[in-house]
């Protein structure tokens, strides 16, 4: 069975020496996936003029043969040749079966390296190729993980952050690190050399991007607003919002929405609510009103299925997908929530935890609408 590294395994395997002649770079987190890359070119290849000996190829365009032929091909004026193949997911069953009796016996001048969010284990190409490949894990980033890898890329930028930065960064952001890094670099060219950034800075850049937040999304649910939160929808969509990042985003927004209901059930303050929100403490107990709990787990259901019809490619359009799932929302938010039922128990029933919807970025906005 072939070795699994993470990001930072691969760099020390790679400042070893040690190279393979297979690898599988797989998860859904697109900037870590383009960094295991630049740094196997870089090993590979060099950092000078290296594309003599590179060949990229794409699954839904190339042969299995294509790929058997460059790989087996000798290097030229250098050690090793370098084959990409992205998007490995979508090569054909008998395009994959070509690639099969390679696997058994690659070239050792050549690395093959095939690049996927996500492989259908089910299939034998998968199988034959994670155990002969290296795998390199790109899929995001867990908790404890994210804030060493911000301050990280802040510090490779030039700039320190304060707390309250960091989390409306990582709030804005959802964990795609790529939005991370794109603020992180606007942010580097607007503040003077050594100082410190706040939220109030990191609000102000964002603010300059096309689109609208989570925030905005859920009031304009809460408030049954069908025309704002369409709106919402299609200003992100055509800025290039990713459809299961849009879903995503606002699940993340809901399970958020139940944490702080459940903090006030237990008899949490409002200030606390608010910080988590991040509005007024007045406005609080208005807001979460209009988000009474069986709309709430009504709504985690709703995602589910939108989130299965876009991974599916079979539920129809995305943009009508996610209309259905903004429509249905609104239609059953309500403006006052009902008295709470007698508790039956020490506390109130929780819904049932399903799975995590892809772990995306949050939405961005055009303005700040919170203080």
């Amino acid at each position: 069975m072939a070795s699994a590294l993470s990001h930072a395994q691969l760099n020390a395997q790679l400042a070893q020496g040690t190279v393979a002649p297979l690898y599988a770079v797989v998860g859904e987190e697109d900037l870590l996936r383009d960094m295991a890359l630049g740094v196997l070119r870089s090993a590979l290849l060099g950092d000078g003029e290296s594309d003599f000996n590179c060949d990229l190829f794409y699954g839904d365009d190339v042969s299995g043969a294509e790929i058997v032929t460059c790989a087996s091909e000798v290097a030229v004026f250098a050690p090793r040749r370098m084959v990409v193949v992205k998007a490995a997911d979508k090569l054909s069953a008998r395009e994959c079966d070509a690639i099969l009796p390679y696997l058994k016996a690659p070239n050792d001048s050549t690395a093959v390296i095939f690049v996927a969010s996500k492989l259908d284990g089910r299939l034998k190409f998968t199988q034959a190729l994670t155990k002969a490949a290296v795998t390199v894990d790109c899929s995001p980033l867990r908790e404890a993980q994210w804030l060493p890898w911000l301050k990280q890329d802040a510090e490779r930028v030039g700039i320190r952050l304060n707390d309250d930065a960091i989390d409306l960064l990582k709030e804005a952001c959802g964990g795609s690190l790529y939005s991370v890094r794109r603020e992180l670099e606007k942010l580097a060219a607007y503040v003077s050399p050594g100082q410190v950034v706040t939220a109030a800075d990191a609000a102000t850049l964002r603010g300059m991007e096309p689109g609208a937040s989570v925030f905005d999304l859920t009031l304009a649910i809460g408030t049954k607003n069908r025309g704002r939160a369409l709106a919402i929808l299609a200003r992100n969509l055509e800025a290039g919002e990713a459809p299961l990042r849009i879903l995503g985003s606002l699940a993340w927004q809901y399970r958020r929405l139940w944490k702080v209901k459940d903090v006030a059930r237990q008899g949490g303050r409002e200030g606390e609510a608010a910080r988590t929100l991040r509005m007024d403490p007045y406005k609080v107990r208005g807001f979460l009103d209009q988000f009474p709990d069986a709309h709430l787990q009504e709504a985690l259901q709703l995602f589910l299925h939108a989130d299965a019809k876009l991974k599916g490619g079979s539920g129809g359009r995305p943009a009508r997908i996610l209309e259905d799932v903004l429509l249905r929302l609104c239609d059953r938010a309500q403006g006052h929530a009902h008295p709470p039922a007698p508790s039956r128990g020490p506390e109130a029933p929780k819904p049932a935890r399903a799975r995590t919807i892809s772990n995306v970025r949050t939405i961005t906005r055009r303005k700040q609408t919170r203080s």
